[in-house]
């Protein structure tokens, strides 16, 4: 009997292991797909569905292919987001005139969606979730807020971004399509596509850094779920941080004060080895600016730790970098003893 429940147990884990692990996966048929597809237009979602996922044979290849194509068709409309991004600061301290905004909104939204393809965060989950649900996906579409370099926290008071939760072999992954896409310019409004396979069933707990949920069961994490002031001061992290990164342990938060001649201590779990003259610190004091190689590194298998002692005084943004991409910044306030 013990041998029969200690099997079971083995079975179940082993099961579990199994399916929380996509890497061995081959998604080349699956991208295959949505770039063929490219340019369907939304007339009807249940059409685009069916040719997006007819030929694939495991929901996680369907889900690819619909994820793909709308990362790589549906451009992300950067005036209309500083648009609904201002009604709804003007309008955060009246609760019947910013619900008739988002009615209002909501309509001018997908209507943009389905005619120009052009769309905000809103639209993106929308879709994803839409085109998955009609190829028997469960998908769902999470609410909450989202941090970047150009987020400006002190006026971060109200849910400013949405991605998806999708349920694949009995498991919930994250994933967020809106900055998969690509790059909007805020100077000139303009849009690149540029697709990140990074934000593609995302790790957890990096996903963790610059997203944070209404609803607490989205985070997805067992343990250690940030505060939203955590949320707040924590690092900033780009899209090549989830291109190279497994997970963003050390430092779990952005600003840092200490004395001449003290360090600062990184810690990453990479995604893909590297080599040490690959990693080097920006240090921008405001006069000049630098990359320079951390006063210690060490890599072990794919746990990246490395050092960096600061010997002026000053203010300093620190941007990590890994051959030539921008991983995170940190800023370090360094005073006499």
């Amino acid at each position: 009997m013990q041998k029969s429940i200690l099997y079971l147990f083995f079975l179940v884990g082993f099961l579990n292991a199994q399916v929380s692990n996509f890497s061995d996966i081959d998604f080349k048929k699956a991208d295959s797909v949505a770039l063929s597809n490219h340019g369907e237009d939304l007339t009807s979602l249940p059409e685009l569905s069916f040719k997006l996922t007819a030929s694939l044979t495991t929901d996680v290849e369907r889900f690819r292919a619909i994820y793909r194509w709308v990362c790589t068709n549906i451009a992300n409309d950067y005036g209309l987001y500083l648009k609904n991004n201002r009604k709804r600061q003007r309008f955060k301290d009246d609760s019947l005139k910013l619900e008739e905004w988002n009615t209002k909104f909501r309509r001018k939204l997908f209507k943009k969606l389905q005619k120009k393809k052009r769309t905000i965060c809103t639209g993106y989950a929308y879709l994803v979730k839409s085109l998955a649900n009609f190829a028997n996906i469960e998908c769902e579409i999470v609410q909450g807020y989202g941090r970047v370099s150009t987020t400006n926290i002190k006026t971060l008071d109200l849910p400013n971004h949405s991605w998806n939760a999708v349920k694949l072999n009995g498991k919930w992954y994250l994933c967020d399509p809106t900055w998969a896409s690509g790059i909007p310019k805020p100077k000139t409004g303009k849009f690149h596509f540029k697709y990140n396979d990074g934000f593609f069933l995302a790790n957890p707990k990096l996903f963790a850094v610059n997203h944070f949920p209404i609803e607490s069961r989205w985070w997805l994490l067992e343990d250690n779920i940030p505060s939203f002031e955590q949320f707040l001061n924590a690092p900033v992290i780009y899209g090549k941080a989830y291109k190279n990164l497994e997970l963003h342990n050390e430092p779990q938060q952005m600003h840092h004060n200490i004395k001449k001649h003290g360090k600062v201590t990184f810690a990453y779990v990479l995604k893909n080895s590297i080599n040490t003259e690959d990693v080097k610190l920006l240090l921008d004091d405001g006069f000049d600016n630098s990359k320079t190689s951390p006063t210690s590194i060490s890599i072990n298998n794919t746990c990246l730790k490395l050092e960096h002692q600061f010997n002026k005084t000053g203010f300093y943004d620190v941007h990590l970098y890994l051959g030539e991409d921008l991983i995170s910044t940190y800023t370090v306030e360094v005073t006499n003893n």
